[in-house]
């Protein structure tokens, strides 16, 4: 037994001894016909070239790479064959097409890009990409696309070569040739960053042909990478509205019907991706007006079942495009009869912090300059109630000062003795005085704005919530503070003056030496603030001198 064992072992030995060397044979082989290849190219390419021998050494590099990349990089290196290649591409067409697949393939290798630079093939390449044969673009995109990918100095080159035009052209004259519009989509997202590409892009039929290219797509590769060219081009007001003429917005919202129902991660990337892209489009004045097509246009045909959506991304989407929607008086006006608040309203049961953020912002751009609105909204008991517990609200601070910037938009829009009524059984007032001495100096105006216009229309069912909340302390302390900018200030007196109007009121400011601090004030470098704070001395002596007799 142990002979057999012994046999069989001395066996393995040599087994594996000689594939060793036959590896090494194979090896040094393979190394003789690379440096031979290598020689070939580097001295080769007259006039009585042999074609087929160009061919078998080009060919012979392809297959080093394949084998081992590196190695093959180095040696190429080392050879100085580059500089060759100019010479190869310009060559026989068999020849040409084959030369640019072996520098696609050697730029593959980072390590190769700067001596392919180097060699001076950039500027050989670039008029290839008029040729009239695929392949060669193919390879020549593919060259192109790795020798100068993260290389601005060079990207800036080639848009000025106009290679924006041949990218563009190239698609449009092949486009079921999905390689190659793939290569193309690649080069497009590299150079588009470029302002210069932006505006070159803009000079050429690139917006149908995205969306047509958007609508064809059915391999989620290809969508995520046409979403991110057009996500690049959305950047450019001119880009944007030639892809919102083309029907941008109708490809868009096709995707994201198809995508809503996916629970895939590659489909929730390009749901999401396609979602930012119609906030950039809507980001643009004209833009958005023709997605908006007089209330007519798909994504606002499409906003409310986004906003019903189980997807947050999709919610957020149509919270977002309804407040750019609204940046327009007349849409805004349009969408208000047509119920869009009252939508909002019912989605506003959400409880996706970030979806309340949104809608509640939305709801108030939407209220401002409609009184008929913000009378309706400001006594909607529902509503009220929701607000004021966001109000209160700690986890979410961006959701805690929407609702607090809605309360105070509903009075001052509304201007309503109803709308103070109701805020008051809310029992809203508290967080407006809270709101008044915020550390957000545009909230800090709303909110003292808001409790002038509600002190000045019924100051009786009011002034018990003020003195709960100490509102003239609160008001007092805002005046006394040196970091108080002058806006804050002319605001609180303008408060004070209404609160004077009140008995109860105005004692407390004569006990807390309010009078003492006014009189300071006239002497405030801003001179409004100073004239202000005059007239408030005037009317609290006037009204002392009446309560006196």
């Amino acid at each position: 037994m142990s002979g057999c064992s012994g046999g069989t072992s001395l066996l393995a030995v040599k087994e594996r001894a000689s594939q060793t060397l036959c590896s090494v044979w194979k090896a040094a082989a393979s190394m003789e016909s690379l440096n031979r290849n290598l020689e070939h190219l580097r001295f080769g390419g007259g006039d009585i070239e042999d074609e087929d021998q160009l061919l078998e050494s080009l060919n012979g590099i392809l297959q080093a790479l394949a084998e081992d990349k590196h190695r093959t990089s180095s040696l190429l290196s080392e050879s100085e064959v580059l500089p060759a290649f100019a010479r190869y591409l310009q060559s026989s067409p068999h020849c040409g097409v084959k030369a640019a697949q072996v520098l696609a393939e050697i730029a593959k290798n980072e390590e190769m890009k700067t001596p392919c630079i180097d060699a001076g093939l950039v500027p050989i390449l670039i008029p290839l990409l008029d040729s009239t044969d695929q392949e060669m673009l193919l390879h020549v995109g593919r060259a192109i696309g790795r020798i100068c990918y993260d290389n601005n100095e060079l990207q800036e080159q080639l848009v000025a070569a106009e290679v924006i035009r041949s990218l563009v052209r190239i698609m449009l004259d092949y486009p079921d040739n999905e390689p190659l519009v793939r290569v193309n989509l690649l080069a497009l997202s590299n150079l588009a960053d470029l302002d210069t590409a932006k505006d070159a892009l803009s000079k050429t039929r690139i917006a149908e042909h995205l969306v047509h290219q958007l609508r064809k797509a059915n391999h989620h590769e290809k969508v995520e990478i046409i979403l991110e060219v057009l996500q690049t081009l959305a950047e450019n007001d001119v880009l944007k509205l030639q892809l919102a003429e083309a029907g941008i917005q109708d490809a868009v919202a096709e995707l994201l019907l198809r995508l809503q129902d996916s629970s895939q991660p590659e489909d929730m990337c390009s749901l999401k991706a396609a979602s930012d892209l119609i906030v950039s489009l809507l980001l643009g004045d004209e833009s958005m007006q023709q997605l908006f097509a007089d209330g007519h246009g798909v994504i606002y045909q499409s906003v409310g079942t986004w906003l019903a959506s189980k997807h947050t991304q999709l919610q957020l989407t149509g919270a977002l495009a309804i407040a750019n929607f609204a940046r327009n008086v007349a849409n805004k006006v349009q969408m208000l009869n047509e119920g869009v608040s009252k939508r909002i309203q019912m989605l506003l049961r959400s409880e996706m912090p970030p979806v309340q953020f949104k809608l509640l912002g939305t709801l108030r751009m939407l209220m401002d300059g409609q009184a008929d609105a913000a009378q309706e909204l400001g006594q909607d008991p529902m509503l009220l109630s929701r607000l004021v517990q966001w109000c209160d609200s700690k986890d979410h601070a961006g959701v805690c000062g929407e609702a607090n910037r809605l309360l105070a938009s509903l009075l001052r829009h509304s201007q309503s003795q109803e709308v103070v009524k109701a805020i008051q059984d809310a029992q809203g007032v508290k967080h407006l005085v809270s709101m008044a001495t915020s550390e957000h100096v545009i909230m800090q105006n709303e909110a003292l704005i808001a409790l002038a216009i509600a002190s000045a229309i019924n100051l009786e069912i009011i002034k018990a919530a003020f003195k709960e909340a100490k509102l003239v302390q609160n008001i007092h302390k805002l005046l006394q503070d040196e970091s108080t900018g002058p806006e804050v200030k002319y605001n609180s007196i303008g408060l004070l003056c209404s609160l004077f109007n009140s008995g109860d009121l105005r004692q407390e400011a004569e006990e807390d030496k309010v009078k003492e601090t006014l009189e300071k004030l006239c002497g405030h470098i801003n001179g409004n603030v100073a004239k202000q704070a005059l007239m408030a001395l005037q009317i609290l002596n006037e009204e002392h001198s009446i309560f006196e007799q």
